[in-house]
């Protein structure tokens, strides 16, 4: 693990104006994520909440995760998932301390193993893949007049 600071995700330097005034990339060539429509099959069986951040992570992340490669450690995040929302309902069963900190400690692998696939905007920034771009107002009244009135 480096020393010092970590890194500030490119959209909040930006935001604060880039103070460190270090070379952003252009804004016009930000890529931004896009849904993907389907997601490949769990090699293994899932509960509900691990099933659901299965398709929710393949359906934002589908640009930079591969299917060889980040496919095993995303499978070990969504089981984890599962483990946590029982031990969670354990915990505030028993308010045992000792699962209390194992319940933390599962909180702290499933974020470390998030960030590697690259779901936090700092993880994303120094992959390169994304910018996080706010709608402007503008943006937002032309796509509320291309949407069709019910």
């Amino acid at each position: 693990m480096t020393a010092g600071r970590p890194r500030k995700p490119v959209e909040l330097r930006r935001l604060e104006g880039n103070p460190g005034k270090r070379k952003l990339p252009d804004s016009k060539t930000v890529m931004l994520i896009e849904q993907a429509s389907t997601s490949p099959e769990p090699t293994r069986p899932l509960m509900k909440y691990g099933l659901e951040l299965w398709n929710r992570i393949w359906s934002m992340g589908a640009i930079w995760l591969s299917d060889q490669t980040d496919i095993e450690l995303l499978m070990m995040t969504c089981e984890m998932i599962d483990e946590r929302w029982n031990l969670r309902v354990s915990v505030m069963q028993s308010n045992d301390p000792k699962q209390r900190r194992g319940l933390r400690e599962l909180d702290k692998q499933i974020v470390s193993n998030l960030s590697l696939l690259g779901f936090t905007p700092t993880d994303r920034a120094r992959l390169g893949w994304v910018e996080v771009k706010a709608k402007s107002r503008l943006e937002e009244i032309m796509a509320m007049r291309r949407q069709p009135h019910e």
